[in-house]
């Protein structure tokens, strides 16, 4: 850590380094004892490379650029190798206010100081920028594995006088007319190896890196360059293009090309209320199917694999039920369970259930619930668009995988929407635009796991409903700046959700078509009574046999079921409906099922003749026990769907002869999920960085106060009875005065020390030594005695 740095972060203001400690919190988590552990902290490596990888690219150009020229660097300088590599179209005056601009945050971060004419990156930052703009190491850094022998030959080969040290050998290569007439001497093949390192990666492999070659002797190319110090060996297999020979290539130029302004975020015009309306419509159509997907698991659950996740039969089955590709199946499934509506009941062998955290959100606005799903799909740390994928032990990663987190995934869903936002109202920018200008934004972040997740991202916000024809809708926008703890999303997006209809047009072909969007009771009820035929605009209904048992069994009457059809009909109830709920229900009941294990009751006794007779009953293995009882060893739940099987419409009874209503909304997880709140941490609170700069003051100030240590007197340790030497102490500690004591240490050397006494106690003496510059605890019986300081 360097003491110029230290003394300049000590003499910055309050004002600064609260400014400091804002944009980089991590520096007071927790907070140093004084501004030397601020400097100390702020120049490790981890926080380093964790500011870095936040700098856009001009900035970080800026520190590369800094850490490449000879320290200290005045800004003019920079600048003017900055202009360098400017694009056409962006002037000197517009690099000059954002080089001024940019510096000063540098300041702020810390990653730079000192005045203007004198910039010197902070500690630490050459450390971590190892390759800085795709430089290669410095020849003093790049040769240091080379013996003395192999320098000389290299000093001597490149035209030098003498030496035998990296340092003469860094002197020639620093010397632009050296490495001019060095280049010149290789073949062309060898020059066309130099071009392809100039602009980084500096570092290539080459078998037998570490050869012994002269000039004269090369052969090869990369012998050529071997010989001649152009590259040098950092390993067996590999090599490295000096920093000197690399600026030498490049012109002088540290970077090739450099904006200090992003690009641009090019795409196509969209009228921005029709990318809202249609926007409002994904988010209604998304919030439905989470709706659908917890009604269907409640009444039929799939499994939960014994590693985890859901087995790949069910996410087909499911996304046949939701009409929707398996990837937006997986998306449903995956946001349901990050906002705690599905959970699985179980460790082992337990089944995905809605949780009792469903029953009231269903209950809520869609808005409202929107809102819910939204800001739980910005937040989670989990990939649903990886599911199908592999992972590096090929083993496949089902929905609700454990392996589907990525803890990047956050961070990428948020940069991405705020880069849709910056491209302004009715622009739906395409998908190189956005990760071009996501490459500026975070140069460092760069990586093909990255842009996977900002396709993944595009694609999952229009499917949710925050982006509308790749155009960030109003909603959206507000759900993005307020982090999902506001209405403000909700309010937007409530004007242009459809209004729900509490009526359907029932025909005579036993179906019925709702136009539009249902209110959740009339829609709830529809799903349990009748089986979706098709969706789209309109949704069709049709209501079999099955269906009309499916809503008796869950405790509607034929007359319950008649009326509520009336009460919701936008035309009179046909009459082959009214006469299928009427026979169902008719027939309904009239055979009952118990336990015998089970057994089958019916007043009919010519019913129960017929299922004695019927071959298909023979694996239920029957028993007649009278006129108008059948007993059987399989279980209720097994006689009652064989029967039904064999096409009789048994109701299931309980021990006291009741008929069991089955409630298809009641399975649920045990227990109340706690879902994951959204990662909205925008830095400390102003208060607790006041008072953590108060305190680092505060240490700072008592550190430079500290004493230092002084000589112990010369001459002979004191020595002094036992009994006169507690009875200095007692008196030294009643005056406040200091003594000059013998102490035997731990190796039983004897020393001098000079002591502040405290107090006494234990067989202990507490004391200030002034020796040692701190406070300790000496046994009594190791004084050897005692004597006045003076």
């Amino acid at each position: 850590m360097s003491t110029e740095f230290t003394e300049w972060l000590r003499e910055r203001s309050d004002e600064q380094l609260r400014a400091l400690v804002t944009v980089r919190p991590e520096l007071i988590t927790p907070v140093p004892a004084h501004v030397e552990g601020l400097a100390g902290r702020a120049s490790s490596p981890s926080a380093i490379g964790r500011v870095l990888d936040r700098l856009d690219r001009f900035t970080l150009s800026v520190v590369e650029t800094l850490v490449v020229l000879p320290s200290p660097v005045d800004q003019r300088a920079l600048r003017d190798q900055l202009a360098r590599a400017l694009p056409e179209g962006v002037t000197v005056a517009t690099l000059r206010a954002a080089l001024k601009e940019t510096v000063e945050r540098l300041r702020t971060l810390a990653l730079v100081y000192g005045p203007q004419n004198a910039l010197v990156p902070a500690p630490g930052v050459r450390e971590i920028l190892e390759t800085p703009a795709g430089l290669g190491p410095p020849a003093v850094e790049a040769f240091r594995h080379h013996p003395a022998e192999r320098l000389a030959e290299l000093v001597q080969d490149a035209g030098g006088e003498s030496g035998d040290t990296r340092q003469a050998l860094a002197e020639l290569l620093g010397d632009r007319e050296v490495v001019a007439r060095l280049v010149e001497d290789v073949s062309p093949q060898a020059r066309s190896a130099l071009n392809e390192l100039a602009w980084g990666p500096p570092s290539g492999r080459v078998p037998n890196a570490r050869r012994q070659v002269r000039a004269e002797s090369a052969q090869s190319p990369i012998e050529q360059l071997l010989a001649r110090a152009l590259l040098a060996a950092t390993g067996d297999e590999s090599v490295t293009l000096p920093r000197e020979v690399g600026l030498f290539l490049r012109g002088g130029r540290i970077h090739r090309d450099l904006s200090p302004v992003p690009p641009p975020l090019d795409g196509t015009g969209r009228d921005q209320a029709l990318a809202d309306r249609t926007a409002a419509g994904q988010a209604f159509t998304f919030v439905r199917a989470v709706e659908e997907l917890c009604e269907r698991w409640s009444a039929d659950p799939p499994g939960v694999l014994r590693g985890g996740g859901l087995a790949v039969r069910d996410l087909k089955r499911t996304t046949g039920l939701l009409d929707l590709p398996e990837w937006a199946a997986g998306l449903v499934i995956e946001v349901a369970h990050a906002v705690g509506l599905v959970a699985a009941s179980g460790s082992v062998d337990g089944d995905w259930l809605p949780t009792p955290l469903y029953d009231a959100w269903r209950v809520k606005s869609t808005e409202d619930r929107w809102v819910t799903l939204a800001s739980g799909w910005l937040s989670m740390d989990r990939v649903p668009g990886m599911i199908g994928e592999r992972d590096e032990r090929d083993r496949l990663l089902n929905a609700l995988h454990p392996d589907l987190r990525r803890s990047s995934a956050p961070e990428v869903r948020s940069t991405t929407l705020g880069i849709l936002a910056a491209a302004g109202p009715g622009v739906s920018p395409g998908i190189e635009s956005v990760l071009g200008r996501l490459a500026w934004e975070q140069p460092r972040r760069r990586g093909g796991r990255r842009d996977q997740l900002v396709e993944f991202t595009l694609r999952e916000a229009e499917q949710i409903g925050m982006t509308g024809l790749g155009v960030i809708a109003g909603h959206g926008r507000a759900l993005l700046s307020c982090g999902g703890r506001s209405g403000a999303a909700a309010q937007a997006l409530a004007p242009l959700l459809p209004e729900p209809l509490d009526h359907v047009l029932l025909q005579a072909d036993l179906t019925a078509v709702a136009p539009g969007p249902l209110t959740g009771d009339l829609r709830r009820w529809l799903a349990l009574a009748a089986d979706i035929e098709s969706t789209g605009g309109a949704t069709v209904y049709r209501f079999c046999e099955q269906s009309v048992r499916r809503a008796l069994d869950a405790g509607q009457g034929a007359d319950e079921m008649l009326a509520m059809l009336e009460r919701h009909s936008a035309t009179p109830v046909p009459q082959p409906l009214s006469y299928l709920v009427t026979d169902v229900a008719r027939r309904h009941g009239r055979m009952r099922v118990g336990t015998a294990s089970a057994y089958i009751r019916c007043d009919d006794s010519s019913l129960l003749d017929e299922v004695m007779a019927d071959r298909r009953a023979v694996p239920l293995r029957l028993r007649r026990l009278a006129p108008t009882v059948i007993a059987s060893k399989t279980s209720r739940g097994t006689l009652v769907d064989s029967l039904r099987a064999m096409g009789y419409a048994p109701a299931a009874e309980s021990l006291d002869g009741d008929v069991i209503i089955a409630q298809l909304d009641v399975r649920r997880t045990e227990g109340q999920p706690v879902p994951r709140q959204p990662v909205t941490f925008t830095g400390p609170e102003a208060e607790v960085v006041a008072a953590a700069v108060r305190a680092v003051r505060a240490g700072d100030a008592a550190h430079l106060a500290r004493r230092v240590p002084v000589d112990a007197p010369a001459g002979q340790v004191p020595r002094s009875p036992a009994t006169a030497t507690i009875n200095a102490l007692r008196e030294a500690i009643r005056q406040g005065s200091q003594v000059w004591i013998g102490y035997l240490d731990s190796q039983g050397n004897a020393t001098s020390r000079i002591l502040e006494p405290a107090r006494m106690e234990g067989g202990y003496l507490t004391a200030y030594d002034e020796t040692r510059a701190a406070v300790h605890r000496f046994a009594l019986h190791r004084i050897t005695g005692i004597s006045d300081v003076e």
